[in-house]
């Protein structure tokens, strides 16, 4: 077991290696309860690219900002990369589907999906819970993913609407609303 550096000790200068395979890291992971969003942006020549995201995070409230996180390997890297602006649309209960159509490989992610343009031409899906309009503030390359992190220029939200929600590889519809 590894201990804290006794006084004098110089501290480990980077992590021991995983005692888990990247199989027990994934499931342990899927623990967690996340909502699902839909990361929207343009591309250069005037089209639009979508994806399935779960890993989106606040950072800040003053100035407001947020992160997510993309996998190198993605087909839409090199778009969300060099974008300047993006759209973070946090998916609704009813809106299981479109997790799904924007999560599947080479079909077109758009057809059949109700949004008008932001501020800046960003799609912004119809029905989310809430949608962050963010300008791509700055990314961070860590292991096989990058970090994106958004300052978010407009939001808007619905009351009482119900989120999707995503846990252990499941998508999940119905939420107990408890005060805390």
């Amino acid at each position: 077991m590894n201990q804290a550096p006794k006084h004098g000790e110089l501290a480990p200068t980077q992590a021991q290696p995983p005692t888990f395979t990247q199989s027990e890291f994934r499931h342990a992971l899927g623990q967690f309860a996340t909502g699902v969003t839909v990361v929207t942006a343009c591309n250069p020549d005037g089209g639009w690219v979508g994806l399935t995201v779960s890993s989106f995070n606040s950072v800040s409230l003053a100035p407001p900002i947020v992160l997510w996180s993309l996998a190198l390997k993605s087909s839409s890297m090199s778009v969300l990369r060099a974008c300047s602006y993006y759209a973070i649309n946090v998916l609704s209960a009813e809106q299981t589907h479109l997790a799904n159509q924007f999560a599947t490989k080479n079909i077109d992610r758009f057809e059949g999906v109700a949004w008008s343009a932001g501020h800046h031409g960003v799609p912004l899906i119809e029905g989310a819970v809430a949608i962050f309009e963010c300008f791509n503030r700055s990314r961070h390359e860590e292991g096989d993913h990058v970090i994106f992190v958004g300052e978010v220029e407009r939001c808007n939200h619905l009351q009482a609407a119900n989120p999707l929600l995503y846990h252990g590889g499941q998508f999940y519809t119905n939420t107990i609303h408890s005060n805390p």
